[in-house]
């Protein structure tokens, strides 16, 4: 059985179905039932940093959300003891920005909390990003995770 103790020590991959370089979140700090806590540390090697910002621009926060959303679909896969599937984002409601970048060495923390879910594998979140607990960027947050993504893709071309 996976033990949720030695949750921030794991490897983010170990939970999403996303490879590096594109693995955006650093570490996987809380979890609770429908809920998720994870760290996102910039650096100039960040995926998407901008010399001109130092920094990363504000708008690759929504995937900084959406693949804390797809951890907490991982972790959840963990615990059931089942695979890790491939969800897709499919567009947010009520974003709000509230920088303009995420700064070269600060760290940040996303929130993300299932307000509701289909059995179609349909699903809604409300989404915080924080820095030095104060909230920088917010969004609902819709994705779409099937029990089979071959199956569904193969669909979605026919």
């Amino acid at each position: 059985m996976f033990d949720l103790t030695t949750l921030a020590s794991q490897d983010v991959e170990q939970f999403i179905p996303h490879r590096q370089p594109m693995v955006l979140i650093s570490n996987l700090l809380e979890y609770e039932a429908d809920s998720l806590l994870t760290q996102t540390k910039i650096t100039t090697t960040s995926p998407y940093f901008d010399d001109s910002l130092q920094g990363v621009p504000n708008y690759v926060g929504i995937e900084y959300m959406a693949q804390s959303i797809a951890a907490l679909a991982g972790v959840e896969a963990h615990l059931r003891q089942d695979i890790i599937r491939v969800g897709f984002l499919l567009g947010t409601r009520k974003l709000n920005m509230h920088l303009s970048h995420f700064t070269a060495g600060e760290t940040y923390q996303t929130q993300v909390t299932r307000l509701y879910q289909e059995e179609s594998g349909l699903a809604v979140f409300d989404c915080k990003i924080m820095h030095n607990e104060q909230i920088v960027a917010e969004a609902n947050v819709n994705v779409f995770q099937p029990q089979d993504t071959k199956s569904y893709l193969a669909a979605a071309t026919d």
